[in-house]
């Protein structure tokens, strides 16, 4: 991130900053936090499986390689929606979404700041009946502190957060995240 000095416009190399996504193994880079804006590049999302429900719109850009982007519609059913290097998507707000891309594609992500009192919420649905499995929810001052590792983590270490109370079936965790 940079300090706000308003006598600098910073400019952010995108290849650089996924290559060292890349080398280092990390998944996300800050580049802006301000209290209307937030700006980020992600790298990989190939383990997630929930859907995310923000309260602002998003601009999501594929600086390299193809997303799959899981939404579910107003009436509950699933569909995907594929951006491909290059291509620029608008989520607005509200609109649950999952975006699932591997982890040499990388994604510029643009949105809202949350207000005080903003709740993202992270919802999971069963792979065998489709029912809501398992919701986290949290109020994201600080994007830097990674809510969704945190709703993974709450998420994929507690089997009974992975059972379904209508079925009975038992969402795997992932390999690695």
């Amino acid at each position: 991130m940079y300090s706000r000095d308003l006598s600098v416009a910073p400019v952010a190399q995108l290849n650089e900053i996924c290559d060292d996504l890349a080398a280092t193994g990390k998944r996300v880079r800050v580049l802006w936090q301000e209290p209307d804006q937030l700006t980020f590049v992600a790298r990989g999302r190939e383990y997630r499986s929930e859907f995310h429900i923000n309260p602002s719109d998003e601009i999501m850009y594929m600086i390299k390689g193809e997303m799959q982007l899981h939404i579910r519609t107003p009436e509950g059913a699933e569909k995907i929606v594929t951006i491909p290097e290059g291509g620029l998507n608008f989520t607005p707000s509200g609109m649950p979404h999952s975006p699932r891309f591997p982890p040499d594609a990388f994604a510029l992500i643009s949105e809202r700041q949350r207000r005080p009192g903003e709740e993202d919420r992270f919802q999971w649905f069963c792979g065998n009946c489709d029912a809501l499995l398992h919701q986290e929810t949290f109020v994201v001052s600080d994007y830097t502190a990674d809510p969704v590792s945190k709703a993974y983590a709450n998420f994929f270490d507690s089997e009974p957060n992975r059972t379904c109370d209508a079925c009975g079936h038992v969402t795997p965790a992932p390999d690695s995240m």
